[in-house]
């Protein structure tokens, strides 16, 4: 964890707007070239998938939800070393650095049982919001903390991508909370749809994607709503958070997250979800973060943004075997 001071200025985030693809037409189909082969690929190869997508979320909602989410672990073990060993080598190599205390035969037995928890994610995204008919698969009382966190003012969220954070909305709604989130649509149009229809079903209002967010986010947290984040966090194969150790820096959602709440003065709750058996979830809340005075802005974002990763980065390290992450590489040193 560790508790690394940079001389140099830490990294700041660039900003980010999100662009939707734009779609085909006949002239780019009669362009020839690139924009024929982009036209093919929309409507033709695309469609193909949208469909296989479509099928095999609708399909699997006939299964009972125990026996969707072990036929989720079955194929994650069979297809992540196997179709996906570039991210396989990755998490392999994660491993060794964040858990060198484990034997050879340990860090793969670690890795399959993650291997298992990325395919139960997949499938468990047809059945997720029977949960929400099922409150005694999930054992949520610790979410209490922010209830009672929210009563006071505006609340930040901070979850963690373990278990399967899905459930996260369903298990706060239960307190009478209804969070907003900004989330970037998987790429496919089936399953950007799907994953709206879901998420919109288990009561998730959404935010714009990127910069654009920013200032819905804010109003809602200035009305005293609650704002939910992710602050563990890969992109382009690469862990943004928690540091494990390396140079703090503002490219995540570790520096958006403290921002906000400076800005609104809005409480940090952490909280995570973890697997308990098969299709039943346990959630617990950590002790929600006000962040102290400070002289100027910016004067603590260092200090704050560590307090807040040493709050995650036990958590996460603990449960590598259910994180979502474990995947991606860890920044250089």
């Amino acid at each position: 964890m560790g508790d690394p001071r940079p001389q140099e200025p830490i990294a700041k985030r660039k900003a980010w707007t999100f662009t939707e693809e734009g779609v085909p037409g006949l002239t780019d189909a009669l362009a020839g070239g690139d924009r024929l082969r982009a036209f093919q690929r929309y409507w033709i190869s695309d469609n193909l998938w949208n469909l296989a997508n479509l099928a095999g979320h609708f399909g699997m909602k006939m299964l009972p939800m125990d026996a969707c989410s072990r036929l989720g672990a079955a194929l994650g073990l069979f297809a992540v070393p196997r179709f996906h060993k570039v991210a396989a080598q990755r998490a392999r190599a994660t491993i060794q650095h964040l858990r060198p205390d484990l034997d050879a035969s340990q860090q793969e037995a670690l890795f399959r049982e993650n291997c298992r928890a990325q395919g139960r994610l997949m499938t468990e995204f047809s059945v997720i919001n029977r949960l929400q008919r099922c409150p005694e698969r999930l054992k949520a009382d610790s979410l209490a903390r922010i209830r009672d966190a929210a009563k006071e003012g505006p609340v930040i969220t901070v979850g963690m991508h373990l278990g399967n954070w899905e459930a996260g909305t369903i298990a706060i709604r239960s307190f009478g909370l209804q969070p907003y989130a900004s989330y970037v649509p998987p790429k496919g149009r089936a399953k950007s749809w799907i994953a709206e229809r879901v998420r919109t079903k288990a009561g998730l209002r959404f935010l714009p994607p990127g910069a654009e967010g920013i200032r819905p986010a804010l109003r809602v947290l200035k009305n005293g709503g609650v704002v939910s984040m992710f602050c563990d966090e890969g992109f382009a194969g690469m862990i943004r958070g928690p540091f494990f150790g390396r140079k703090p820096h503002q490219e995540g959602n570790i520096a958006v997250a403290i921002r906000l709440a400076r800005m609104t003065g809005a409480t940090i709750c952490p909280w995570y979800c973890l697997r308990t058996d098969n299709f039943r979830f346990e959630f617990e809340a950590l002790e929600p973060i006000r962040l102290p005075a400070e002289d100027r802005p910016n004067a603590r974002i260092l200090d704050d943004m560590l307090l807040l990763n040493n709050a995650i980065e036990p958590i996460v390290r603990a449960h590598l075997d259910q994180w979502y992450f474990l995947d991606n590489a860890l920044r250089p040193q």
